[in-house]
């Protein structure tokens, strides 16, 4: 390893000089409290920024063990490193330096969820935080005293107050740390009694707008509170008991007059797979991790889709078992959703009938008269969400508002009024009784098989031009693969664009698991899945990177199942 001084030089000789003698500063070299890795060097000032780490021996650094002795708080600890890193570049940053992205010093900036990144790392050796480098320029000659400022100058200040624990706000970073860790071992505990999800009492669920998923603030913010016959109270390590409302498995309706939050409780129950930061609002609303939001997605392609759960008997014989589309409509996208999701184990179901399709969800007595059954190719949901509970373990949280005949299959009715839930199971039973829906289950006994799809490695062609791999993520919901544009907008549970960018480079590996050996998608999406697992995100590159975040299974999946090439045969 190269000392700082030897880069010191270099800066002084290339000053002035074309832009590609930049690339001879790439290396390792010493500083006094960390070390500085400059991994790669952008080709010109507008290119992508160059790739550098800094490590901080543990001697110096200074973290006590006790922040990142378990899986969860090592997480927590990664998550509020990054931030303080962004603060401080945000802070020590000159700003622009010349053209292009010249002067620049970031970090992959987390959003409201605590995610697994791969910006920092930690352990018992050592703090190391990868982050980008816009090396300065004038037109394009190197600003070789500009460079230097920023390695020596700027750099260091961000280090020193962003990767040394003396540095620290202690109380606030263990308060980030412990919150995480709560809300994991609030989540695990779903199984035991037997839920769903969780809310804790007094959290905010509303946000300020579609695009800003920060709290809503304001005299009319209402306090989440249980009702009484939903309200349980779990245990947590730092914080002691926590009371909330428990959702329990089964068939859950969320009724309620407009705007009196049904959807916003269960926009929270789609982020509850996440955890969130201290001042979220949605510290302590935990989700079952196998919860999959569906929506019906017009236009999208399905490939060999054993729908017929859902939709059989369709004009011209056209197969269900195989189904197959390039442009999908309302009721067979949902279908293909729920069936994909319950390919790879979902454990939940939350839908929002405002995004649904109609005459996916209810097919009522009248309408029944009209279209004979023979004639309609669509078995609704109301007559298999029972089917998915009892046959198959898997929930559903719906939200409804239109349709009351979905009182007859609820185990629990949670009816929003004013922001607050109340239970209201016993009266929707009552009026299901004095009013008996008269239409006619359509869904038979059970609610059939799902079939598992064998793909061909071939479909997945990741090259672009005399490129062999070429992807990329096109901001949070679409990922080029290849030549190939995949749409993820429909993805809700996305939250974070390195999610999106390290899937992208998942199905690749994907790629190359199909090669090795024949493996249903399910198979191979667990085997990625298992392998970051034990060697860590990072480890779908063959670089240091440090812009990677956690992501799913199902979110892999359905990135995979969008894919427009997509070429697979079922098992028999």
């Amino acid at each position: 390893m190269a000392s700082s001084s030897a880069l010191r030089s270099n800066l002084q000789r290339i000053d002035g000089k074309g832009y590609k003698a930049y690339k001879d500063i790439q290396g390792e070299y010493s500083f006094n409290e960390f070390s500085v890795f400059v991994d790669y060097v952008q080709g010109d000032p507008f290119a992508g920024p160059s790739r550098v780490r800094i490590r901080v021996p543990q001697r110096k650094a200074g973290f006590p063990g006790e922040l990142f002795r378990n899986r969860s708080r090592e997480k927590a600890l990664r998550d509020y490193l990054v931030r303080a890193f962004a603060a401080s570049a945000k802070r020590f940053t000159k700003g622009n330096r010349g053209i292009g992205k010249s002067g620049m010093i970031g970090i992959d900036p987390p959003g409201q969820e605590i995610l697994e990144r791969t910006a920092v790392l930690i352990n018992e050796e050592f703090v190391e935080a990868r982050f980008v480098m816009g090396l300065p320029a004038f037109g394009r000659k190197i600003a070789g005293r500009h460079a230097e400022a920023m390695f020596f100058d700027e750099l260091p200040q961000i280090a020193t107050s962003s990767l040394f624990y003396q540095s620290m706000q202690k109380e606030k970073l263990t308060s980030h740390v412990e919150t995480s860790e709560d809300a994991d071992a609030l989540r695990e505990q779903l199984t035991e009694h037997n839920c769903v999800a969780f809310i804790a009492d007094d959290s905010v669920l509303p946000r300020r707008s579609g695009v800003d998923p920060r709290p809503l603030t304001g005299d009319n913010v209402v306090p989440f509170r249980s009702a009484d016959e939903f309200r349980i109270e779990m245990s947590t390590p730092n914080r002691g008991s926590v009371g909330g409302m428990g959702i329990p498995r089964g068939v859950n309706l969320i009724v309620g007059g407009g705007y009196h939050g049904k959807s916003t409780l269960l926009s929270a129950l789609e982020m509850g797979i996440y955890n969130h930061v201290p001042g979220d609002g949605r510290e302590f609303v935990v989700s079952d991790p196998a919860t999959v939001k569906i929506r019906a997605e017009d236009g999208r392609r399905v490939e060999k889709v054993g729908i017929t759960p859902f939709i059989d008997n369709l004009p011209f014989n056209k197969d269900t078992t195989r189904f197959c589309t390039e442009d999908a409509s309302g009721s067979t996208s949902q279908a293909a959703n729920i069936v994909e999701a319950l390919e790879v184990d979902t454990g939940s179901l939350l839908i929002d009938e405002d995004t649904s399709a109609t005459n996916f969800m209810i097919r009522d007595q009248r309408m029944q008269e009209l279209v004979a059954k023979e004639h309609e190719p669509i078995t609704p949901f109301i007559d298999k969400v029972r089917q998915l509970s009892d046959d198959w373990g898997v929930s559903t949280v719906l939200v409804i508002g239109g349709s009351g005949d979905y009182f007859d299959v609820a185990d629990r009715v949670i009816c929003m009024h004013d922001y607050l839930p109340q239970d209201v199971t016993e009266e929707a039973k009552q009026i299901s009784r004095k009013h008996a829906a008269e239409r006619r289950n359509e869904g038979g006994e059970n609610f059939g098989e799902i079939r598992h799809r064998l793909a061909d490695p071939a479909s997945f062609d990741p090259s672009k031009g005399k490129k062999p791999v070429k992807i990329a993520e096109r901001g949070l919901k679409a990922i080029s693969f290849g030549d190939h544009h995949i749409d993820l907008s429909a993805v809700e549970q996305l939250t974070d664009p390195s999610q999106t960018r390290a899937i992208g480079e998942a199905m690749y590996f994907v790629k190359q698991l199909l090669n090795e050996k024949q493996y249903t998608l399910k198979e191979a999406v667990d085997e990625i899945m298992r392998r970051i697992e034990e060697e860590g995100l990072g480890s779908l590159s063959q670089r240091p990177v440090g812009d990677y975040a956690e992501f799913r299974k199902f979110e892999l999946a359905a990135a995979i199942n969008r894919l427009r090439t997509l070429q697979v045969s079922q098992r028999e």
